[in-house]
C-alpha cells in the first residue's frame, strides 16, 4: 500500500468579514478536492476549518506521490492504419491523436485473435507530491472568489485577497510544503488568538494541526458554535425557561466574529421595554450582534447576550462596555419613537406625497389613494359588511404612514410594524391596527398571511397596485430580474385569495388598472389587463405544479382561462383526482375529445339536424343535450368533481359513434351535420377544462 500523510493548507489572514469567509470555507474544500483528482493525487477526506483570521483546508491521507501509469490502448488492424507505402492512414492519424501520440510512436503487433494490430503505449512516471501540493495550494489561494467584496492588495505584489495574507502554513505530514503567494511564504507555524495566545505557534505535523489550534485558544467553527450554544442553553435553564432569540443570520455571523467565544450576559434599563420590543430587538441584532432574551411567557426582558472573544478574565469589562454602547443604541430608538408620537399619522400621510413611489407610477400618497379604494373593493368582493369595508379603506390610508417617522428611517425593517404601533396610540380601531402592522405579509413563500380579513384585503391592494403599475408602465420581470419583487407579491396575493373565494381576480386587476388610468397614466388597457392575467395565470400554473398536480392537467385547466386562485386549484385537483381514480376512462375520453375538435369544423356551428341521425348519432346528441345539462349545474355549484362526472357519461356514447359512424361521409348535408354534432360534443367540454391536453404527451 502506498506510504500516505495528512496535507494542511493553512491561509492566515487579517479579520475577515464573515459573509465572505463562510462563502469561502465552501469553495476552498470542493478547490482542493479537485485539484489532488486533476493531479492524480489519492486521498482521503477533506475538511474545513475557519476562524476570523484563517481559513485552512485539513487532508488526510494524501499520497506522497503519484502512482506510476503504463498505459496500452489497441488501435485498429494495422492493414487499415498503414497504406502499402507504409505510410499512415487517416485512421492512425486519429487513433494516435486521441491518445496523445505521434503515429510514428504507433506499435505494431499480433493480438490474442491472430490479427496485427496497431498500439498506442504511454509510460507516466510517479511523481512526488510535495511540488504538486505547492502549485497546487497556490493555484488554490489565487482561485477563491469573493463575490460583492472588493479584495484587497498589500505588499508589492499584484496579487489580491479578501484581507491581506499574514502567514501561510502549509505541511505534508510533518514537512514543509513551499507555497508563496502575494509575498508570504509559508512556513510550519500558524498564530494563536490575538489577546491569549498571540504570536506564533509551531504546527508539528497536519494531524496536530487542530490540537494545536485549541492550545492556542483557537476554535473551529463547528466547536465555537456549540460552545455558544451550550453557553445560551446555561442562561436560558438558570432563568426557569427563558429563551434566546438566535436568527440563524446572525447567529452564523457571530459564530465568525470569535475565535475563543465566551458567553456573557448584560441587561439594559427597564425604563426601555417601554419601546416597541420590535426596534430593541432589531437595534441589538442587526447593528451590536447582541441576543435579547424572553422569559418563559415570551415577554422581552432587560436582559442580553452577548459573545465575546476576549479575555473570559475581563468579562465584566466587557459586560459593562456592551452595556453603555447597547445603551446609546436603545437611547436613539427611545427618542425617535416618542418623537414620532408627538405628531398625529395624518401629517406622515401627507408627507408621503414627497416620497416616490416609482418615477412613473407617481409618489407613495397616490399609490395609498389608489390602494384605499383597491382595498375597500376587495373586502366588498369577499362579501364582509360596510363596517369591515370601511375599515379595509382606512387601514389603506395609514399602511404606509410610517415610511416617513423617524423610527422607520432608522429602522428601515420595520416598517409596517411601527405603523400598528401610532396607529393604536392615535386611537385607530383593532382591526386597522393589525391590518397596518401585516400588510406586508406573506414576505416570502410559506411566510404568515395576515391574520384578520382587513389585513388581507389591504395586503392584496397593496401587492396588486403594485404588480399592475409595473405592467402598465411595461417593465414586467424577466428572467432572473424582478427588480420591484413581482412575482413574489403575485405569490402572495394567490396566497391570500385562496383564503377569500369570493374575490374575483380579473376584476381586481381591472379596478387596480382602472385607479392608474384615472391618474393619468397612459397605456393600452386591454393588452396590460391580459399581460397581467397571463401573468398570475403562469403563477398558477407553479403553484400547482408544486402541489403535485401533471403538467397535462394543469394545462386542460389552463385553457379555460380561469384566473381566480380558489376555482383553478379546486378544478386542477378535481380533474386530477379523478383521473387517478378512473384513469383509463379519462385517457379514452381524452382521445375520443382530441379526435372530435380536430374532426370538427367551427364555421358551421353547432345546430343539428335531428333527422339525419342514425340511432348512434342520436345517442350521441341525447347524451350531449343532458351533458349540458348536468355540466351547467354542476359549475354553477362550484362542484368540479360533479362536472367531470358528468362528462365521464359522454365515454360511451362517443364511442359508439366512432365505431358505428363513418364522419365524413359523401353526402354533404349528412357531412356538414355530422361535424357539427362533434362541435356539440365539443362544446359541452368547453367549460370544465380542455381534455384534449391529456392526450397530447402520450
Amino acid at each position: 500500500m502506498a506510504e500516505t500523510r495528512d496535507f494542511l493548507l493553512e491561509i492566515g489572514t487579517e479579520e475577515m468579514p464573515s459573509a465572505p469567509l463562510m462563502n469561502a470555507a465552501q469553495q476552498l474544500g470542493t478547490l482542493v478536492e479537485r485539484g489532488l483528482d486533476a493531479a492524480g493525487l489519492a486521498h482521503g477526506d477533506v475538511r474545513v476549518i475557519s476562524t476570523p483570521r484563517r481559513l485552512a483546508a485539513l487532508v488526510s491521507d494524501v499520497a506522497v506521490a503519484t502512482d506510476e501509469i503504463h498505459e496500452v490502448k489497441r488501435g485498429p488492424k494495422a492493414a487499415i492504419a498503414f497504406d502499402e507505402a507504409g505510410s499512415p492512414t487517416k485512421a492512425a492519424l486519429g487513433f494516435a491523436r486521441k491518445c496523445g501520440a505521434d503515429a510514428s510512436e504507433l506499435v505494431r503487433r499480433v493480438d490474442d485473435d491472430g490479427c496485427e494490430y496497431v498500439f498506442a503505449e504511454r509510460s507516466v512516471p510517479s511523481r512526488p507530491a510535495a511540488p504538486i501540493l505547492s502549485e497546487l495550494s497556490a493555484g488554490v489561494i489565487g482561485s477563491l472568489q469573493w463575490p460583492n467584496y472588493r479584495s484587497q492588495r498589500w505588499g508589492s505584489e499584484h496579487a489580491t485577497f479578501v484581507r491581506p495574507i499574514r502567514w501561510i502554513c502549509s505541511l505534508l505530514g510533518d514537512e514543509v510544503v513551499p507555497v508563496t503567494y502575494a509575498d508570504v511564504t509559508s512556513s510550519n507555524t500558524t498564530r494563536g488568538h490575538r489577546v491569549l495566545a498571540p504570536g506564533e505557534h509551531v504546527v508539528e505535523s497536519a494531524s496536530a494541526y487542530e490540537a494545536t489550534l485549541e492550545r492556542a485558544y483557537v476554535l473551529s467553527a463547528e466547536r465555537r458554535a456549540e460552545v455558544i450554544r451550550d453557553g445560551i442553553a446555561r442562561i436560558e435553564s438558570e432563568r426557569g425557561g427563558a429563551h434566546v432569540d438566535t436568527p440563524k443570520r446572525i447567529f452564523d455571523e457571530v459564530v465568525n466574529l470569535c475565535e475563543w467565544p465566551t458567553v456573557l450576559v448584560g441587561t439594559f434599563d427597564e425604563a426601555f421595554l417601554d419601546v416597541p420590543h420590535e426596534i430593541i430587538c432589531e437595534s441589538m441584532l442587526s447593528n451590536q450582534r447582541y441576543f435579547p432574551v424572553y422569559d418563559a411567557s415570551g415577554n422581552l426582558t432587560r436582559e442580553f447576550v452577548v459573545v465575546s472573544n476576549a479575555d473570559p478574565r475581563v468579562s465584566e469589562t466587557v459586560v459593562s462596555g456592551n452595556e453603555r454602547v447597547v445603551r446609546a443604541r436603545l437611547d436613539d430608538a427611545k427618542f425617535f419613537y416618542e418623537e414620532d408620537l408627538k405628531r398625529p399619522m395624518e401629517e406622515f400621510v401627507q408627507r408621503l406625497g414627497t416620497v416616490t413611489f416609482q418615477e412613473r407610477l407617481g409618489t407613495m400618497l397616490q399609490k395609498v389613494e389608489r390602494t384605499e379604494g383597491l382595498a375597500a373593493a376587495v373586502a366588498s368582493q369577499a362579501g364582509e359588511d360596510d363596517s369591515v369595508v370601511e375599515l379595509a379603506a382606512r387601514a389603506a390610508h395609514l399602511a404606509k404612514a410610517d415610511l416617513v417617522s423617524q423610527t422607520v428611517v432608522e429602522f428601515t425593517n420595520q416598517q409596517g410594524v411601527m405603523g400598528g404601533y401610532y396607529a393604536a396610540a392615535a386611537g385607530e380601531p383593532s382591526e386597522v391596527c393589525s391590518a397596518v402592522r401585516e400588510h406586508y405579509r406573506p414576505r416570502f413563500a410559506g411566510d404568515e398571511l395576515p391574520s384578520g380579513v382587513c389585513g388581507r384585503c389591504v395586503a392584496i391592494a397593496d401587492k396588486l397596485d403594485t404588480v399592475c403599475g409595473i405592467f402598465a408602465i411595461d417593465e414586467p420581470p424577466t428572467g432572473s430580474s424582478d427588480p420591484y419583487a413581482v412575482r413574489r407579491a403575485a405569490i402572495g396575493i394567490i396566497a391570500m385569495l385562496r383564503t377569500l373565494p369570493s374575490c374575483d381576480l380579473r376584476q381586481l386587476i381591472g379596478l387596480s388598472l382602472g385607479a392608474y388610468l384615472a391618474q393619468g397614466l397612459e397605456f393600452d388597457l386591454e393588452s396590460v389587463s391580459s399581460a397581467v392575467i397571463r401573468f398570475f395565470s403562469g403563477r398558477l400554473v407553479a403553484i400547482a405544479r408544486d402541489e403535485g398536480i401533471r403538467p397535462d392537467t394543469i394545462e386542460a385547466v389552463t385553457a379555460v382561462g380561469v384566473v381566480n386562485p380558489v376555482e383553478f386549484m379546486a378544478r386542477a385537483h378535481a380533474l386530477e383526482d379523478a383521473r387517478s381514480q378512473r384513469p383509463e376512462l379519462f385517457d379514452d375520453l381524452a382521445t375520443a375529445y382530441a379526435r372530435a375538435a380536430h374532426l370538427g369544423d367551427a364555421s358551421l356551428g353547432d345546430s343539428v339536424d335531428a333527422s339525419l341521425l342514425g340511432d348512434a348519432e342520436k345517442a350521441l346528441l341525447d347524451a350531449c343535450e343532458q351533458g349540458s345539462v348536468n355540466v351547467g349545474d354542476a359549475l354553477s355549484r362550484d362542484d368540479y368533481a360533479g362536472s367531470l362526472a358528468a362528462l365521464a357519461e359522454l365515454k360511451a356514447p362517443i364511442d359508439r359513434f366512432f365505431d358505428d359512424v363513418l364522419v365524413m361521409d359523401e353526402d354533404t348535408a349528412v357531412r356538414e351535420n355530422r361535424l357539427r354534432l362533434l362541435n356539440r360534443f365539443v362544446g359541452v367540454f368547453a367549460g370544465v377544462a380542455d381534455i384534449g391536453a391529456l392526450s397530447r404527451k402520450k
